[in-house]
């Protein structure tokens, strides 16, 4: 935990305020934006007595919540209409009775969600709101009590209604708009945090800041037309990210994230992946299928049949193509980040990333470092450093897309 005494809390606080700053980038004019009407939650309270565990939220105005289950893990969902979170970065992390842990966040438009992990079976028992009438505030209380398994399956069963995911609007391709598409994806997002660094800050946060900003590097060249996956700390699951892509009809998707690795400190470097069925090496493979339980995380099971569709085309020209065209790109994002990062000892790797499955879509996924290295956690936080990345980064677009450029823009696959 970051204490007040330390030297790098000036550089934390810095680049928290210049998040919370920064403009915010629409994915298309429609997209929603939050609601200045939207009830503020300041504090989480989590009590055992006498076997039962309470949840309670303090609210600035009364919400109305829906509370589901699901299996494998357990949990219980608590849906809500948008809320604002002002909560503590380590709130959520402990064990306390019934609570293995919980995270929260926007869900989509209009929505917000708090997952709570179960550390065993549990059914809520109480669902009521306590409201102050001289302040208009109120308190959210979720009561937990133990259930066996069976009673536990069933109440999942029913809550099929209240999970379905959030619905992402797509942008559609401009075809008066020659220029290259480049579809930017901060990874994770709202109810899904991604890592955590020492100092409390979210990896959603950090990569969602450098995206930004190489969003800003990309559009000033004038050469491409650049969208993101989302504009604000939203929740998009994996599968929505690959169809925003598609549907934008995208020249090249670079997924963006910061990992982290329990009890490894001294292991750091930048990385980038392409996707394969056959991971390169088991360390890959087990990033990959951390990064594939985002959904999970959020409270979102998986119906998108990516994986089939991909199974079926392989032998399909484009999607030799578009591997060939995800190669060249990641071999080049290594040569231009190797003056200005500290790569990892194998830079370019393969794993089956759910995010990278767009069969006709250059796609990437940047590892920029490991926020559980120190190292790498201020070079993520540092203004000269994004900087440099992201010139970089866009260096390495440019050569990407250069083939293109010298026949006059056109090409029969990307670039």
């Amino acid at each position: 935990m970051l204490h007040l005494t330390s030297p790098r809390l000036p550089r934390v606080m810095a680049f928290m305020l210049a998040l919370a700053a920064a403009p915010v980038f629409l994915l298309a004019p429609s997209t929603p934006v939050r609601s200045e009407a939207a009830s503020i939650a300041a504090a989480i309270d989590v009590a055992v007595e006498s076997g039962r565990t309470r949840f309670t939220i303090a609210l600035s105005r009364p919400v109305a919540p829906r509370v589901a289950y699901m299996e494998r893990p357990d949990r219980v969902i608590i849906e809500l209409p948008e809320v604002t979170f002002r909560l503590p970065a380590e709130i959520g992390r402990r064990r306390e009775g019934l609570v293995s842990s919980f995270r929260y966040g926007l869900f989509g438009p209009a929505r917000s969600r708090i997952v709570i992990d179960l550390a065993q079976p549990a059914s809520v028992s109480r669902l009521d709101t306590e409201k102050d009438p001289r302040s208009g505030t109120a308190k959210l209380v979720v009561e937990l009590t133990r259930t066996e398994r069976e009673p536990f399956r069933r109440a999942v069963a029913e809550s099929a209604p209240i999970l379905r995911p959030p619905v992402v609007e797509t942008v559609l391709a401009e075809p008066e708009d020659r220029r290259p598409v480049i579809m930017l994806d901060p990874g994770h997002g709202g109810v899904d945090p991604g890592a955590t660094a020492s100092a409390g800050m979210f990896e959603k946060d950090i990569v969602f800041s450098f995206a930004q900003k190489l969003q800003k590097k990309l559009e000033a060249t004038g050469r491409y037309r650049v969208l993101m996956t989302r504009n604000r700390d939203v929740f998009i699951p994996l599968g929505d990210r690959v169809r925003l892509a598609r549907s934008a009809r995208a020249d090249l998707f670079v997924s963006i994230h910061a990992d982290s690795i329990s009890g490894g400190a001294e292991v750091r470097g930048l990385t980038v992946y392409t996707g394969s069925e056959r991971a390169s090496d088991a360390d890959s493979a087990l990033l990959a299928d951390r990064e594939n339980q985002a959904d999970t995380a959020a409270g979102v099971e998986s119906t998108d049949n990516l994986g089939e569709e991909v199974a079926g085309i392989l032998q399909d020209l484009t999607s030799r193509e578009t591997r060939v065209f995800s190669h060249g790109f990641a071999k080049r994002l290594v040569h231009e980040l190797d003056t200005v990062a500290r790569l990892n000892k194998n830079p370019h790797r393969e794993a089956g990333f759910r995010v990278l499955r767009a069969y006709d879509v250059p796609s990437v996924l940047v590892e920029l470092g490991y926020l559980s290295s120190r190292k790498d956690f201020d070079l993520l936080i540092s203004d000269e450093w994004r900087d440099r990345a992201t010139d970089a980064m866009t260096s390495a677009v440019d050569l990407f897309f250069a083939p293109r450029f010298a026949q006059g823009g056109t090409a029969a696959v990307s670039p």
